[in-house]
């Protein structure tokens, strides 16, 4: 999504204006935050890897030892396949300026990419990264990512949306709340032992939720996550989660970070 003021300053003009314009249309509620009976993690890094200060991260994605990313920003945004242990561009095809790419998921062998507001996604061939589709909705694209069965869709607010792949066609949809409170502004997901984890867009949190009710089962908080002396003043927020389900590593990083991070969720 778009950038917070403190990083407006070292945008070039275009990409100022566009955030800026981003930050005014979407006028944000305050954040959500956890109730007082829901657990609250922190956190343990284990470790961490280059990561490409310039990608205005908004999806990310681990499968069979290759990691996939999905830049935003007219003009900048991308589909990218990113060696994890340098952080260089293995792959990448470029967006059309008028697109503002948001989340991918990856099923069955197809890459799954939403745009913010165009209401279209756009489906890739994951081995050669050529185009085989495209699909629209009415909403907002914001998070993506799958279970096995169904692609699943945040937009925002505080629904989501699972979908069927082959039709694209809304299969069900949950309210996420936090006992009876509504929470939103959900942003990238991934589906990680049958919860869905949800960033929080601009705020250092990641919620874990059931599929099935839309119960918010956990907090993420990840404050302090990128250390002071990785901090040039030109990241952003916090946002995409990954997970490699052979190592069991759950990985995340931020927009424009030059760190992505390998970590452990410790109980507070």
């Amino acid at each position: 999504m778009t950038s917070r003021r403190s990083s407006l300053a070292w945008l070039s003009p275009l990409v100022l204006l566009t955030a800026l314009a981003c930050r005014n249309e979407r006028s944000p509620a305050p954040p959500p935050t956890p109730t007082a009976s829901t657990p609250v993690f922190g956190f343990d890094v284990v470790q961490s890897w280059p990561h490409d200060p310039n990608a205005f991260t908004q999806g990310l994605v681990y499968r069979d030892g290759k990691l996939y990313e999905g830049t935003g920003l007219n003009g900048l945004s991308s589909l990218r396949e990113v060696e994890l242990e340098t952080g260089a561009v293995l792959r990448r095809r470029e967006l059309e300026r008028q697109y503002f790419g948001e989340g991918i998921a990856l099923f069955k062998g197809r890459i799954y990419q939403l745009t913010w507001r165009s209401h279209v996604g756009f489906i890739y061939d994951a081995a050669t990264f050529q185009q085989v589709g495209r699909f629209e909705y009415p909403t907002e694209g914001w998070g993506l990512t799958d279970d096995g069965t169904s692609l699943i869709m945040s937009d925002g607010s505080s629904t989501v949306r699972f979908l069927d792949p082959a039709t694209l066609a809304v299969q069900r949809s949950i309210r996420v709340t936090d006992n009876g409170r509504e929470i939103s502004q959900l942003n990238e997901l991934e589906f990680i032992k049958g919860e869905l984890y949800a960033n929080v867009y601009l705020t250092n949190d990641i919620v874990r939720i059931d599929p099935a009710t839309g119960k918010v089962t956990g907090w993420l908080n990840l404050t302090g996550l990128l250390p002071p002396q990785d901090r040039t003043g030109t990241e952003d927020v916090l946002n995409g989660i990954a997970y490699d389900a052979a190592r069991d590593r759950l990985l995340v990083t931020g927009k424009r970070w030059p760190r992505l991070f390998h970590i452990r969720l410790v109980p507070r």
